[in-house]
């Protein structure tokens, strides 16, 4: 991530294609499922809003992890969801519809919570003054532009030209997925020199927030009456972070590669738990179920 071009240009614009791509496939309906399935809904958003960040907060003081690597864990916790999650939800057999109102709800919250969550961290994790607190306006203001704007755009072409948009979404969820391997790959590129190290302190705090995350989300959810295509959605929503996001925040926005490198682990163990998922949806949900009406 040397280059300013790569970070203050190719990065964002990375992340606008991929939330260009998650636009592609959402209508002004997913945002009204609340009204009509507002249980589910609201079980989802607070594991992916609350408990996640609170989760990461308690497992970075369990594992001793300090300083950057630790502000990187809390930036990843503040970026849920994203595109690929309503893949793997889809594949998995989960709710399709719910993993994607789950997105566009939590797209929109994080546009604000994203600064005032890094801030607590860099404070906390960094008091000495080894980082700059992200300015909020600014900070919103830019998350707006790489990630609510790109979304917007992908439901207006939705919207108007639906049989392009149907055409463009498989090409531009494979574009993201080079996207999101070409931008990993440069975060540890990057920190080569101490990537064993940072893989040694960082990731079993991201494999275990990986987990924790996902297991409570399955099985918190079946606690709470929601049905296994539901659970299972809300499982993946909460596991599977938007590490795009969170190097961007990183790398963009404060400028500290070190930042980087949890989302970047992250992302890695992420895809190896979400075949996981994929395969236990598979074996686990009966086809009634899968094709039943969701009921909360």
């Amino acid at each position: 991530m040397e280059s300013s071009v790569l970070v203050n240009v190719l990065l964002p614009l990375a992340l606008g294609v991929i939330m260009l791509g998650m636009g592609l496939s959402l209508t002004p309906g997913d945002f009204l499922r609340i009204v009509k399935y507002p249980k589910a809904v609201i079980i989802g958003l607070v594991n992916q809003l609350v408990l996640l960040p609170l989760i990461a907060f308690g497992l970075i003081h369990l594992f001793g992890l300090q300083t950057e690597l630790a502000v990187g864990v809390m930036i990843l916790a503040a970026c849920p969801g994203g595109a690929t999650s309503n893949l793997i939800s889809h594949l998995a057999k989960g709710d399709s519809a719910l993993s994607i109102t789950l997105t566009a709800f939590s797209s929109l919250v994080t546009v604000v919570s994203i600064p005032f969550i890094v801030n607590f961290a860099i404070v906390e994790f960094m008091p000495a003054g080894e980082a700059q607190t992200l300015h909020v306006a600014k900070t919103v203001l830019s998350v707006l532009v790489i990630t609510l704007i790109p979304v917007t755009l992908g439901m207006i072409i939705h919207r108007r030209a639906p049989r392009f948009s149907q055409r463009m979404e498989k090409p531009v969820k494979i574009l993201s997925a080079v996207f999101l391997a070409a931008i990993i790959a440069a975060a540890l590129l990057k920190q080569r020199d101490d990537v064993i190290e940072f893989f040694r302190l960082a990731g079993p705090v991201a494999f275990t927030l990986n987990l924790a995350t996902l297991l409570l989300g399955y099985y918190g959810s079946r606690a709470l009456r929601l049905s296994k295509r539901q659970s299972t959605t809300v499982s993946i929503e909460s596991g599977i972070q938007n590490g795009t996001l969170g190097i961007t925040v990183a790398a963009t926005l404060i400028g500290n590669p070190v930042m980087t490198i949890p989302a970047a682990i992250y992302s890695l163990i992420m895809f190896a738990t979400a075949a996981g998922s994929i395969y236990l949806g598979h074996r686990t949900i009966p086809q009634v179920e899968e094709a039943a009406p969701v009921e909360v």
